[in-house]
């Protein structure tokens, strides 16, 4: 069984930044892809920046230049920065791994920007 647990959502001015955090514990043999997705009320999950098969980053385009992810292998952990936040980026964040074929999901962290 593998466990995510994330950390640093909060409240947040617009313009303002947070950093999320997400340390993977549990059966991890090697972890394929490694990432975060948002969802905002009434939408569906969008993935934001991921870890992808070899090591190749992928942000989603609305946070280009403004997020950025960034892991400490040692430690199984991901983290996202995300800075200049907008009250668009106001959503649930949620970490997410692959590793054996298998996809394992954390609880969720919420994010709340205010205009």
């Amino acid at each position: 069984q593998v466990r995510l647990a994330e950390s640093g959502g909060g409240l947040v001015q617009a313009g303002g930044s947070l950093r999320l955090s997400c340390a993977a514990s549990g059966s991890i043999f090697s972890i394929t892809t490694m990432g975060w997705y948002r969802q905002a009320p009434g939408k569906q999950r969008d993935m934001v920046a991921v870890y992808t098969r070899g090591g190749i980053i992928m942000y989603a385009d609305s946070v280009k230049g403004r997020f950025t992810i960034s892991r400490d292998n040692a430690k199984n952990t991901v983290y996202l920065q995300m800075n200049s936040l907008k009250s668009e980026d106001t959503a649930v964040y949620y970490c997410a791994l692959t590793t054996r074929g298998l996809e394992y999901w954390g609880q969720g962290t919420q994010v709340t920007v205010s205009s």
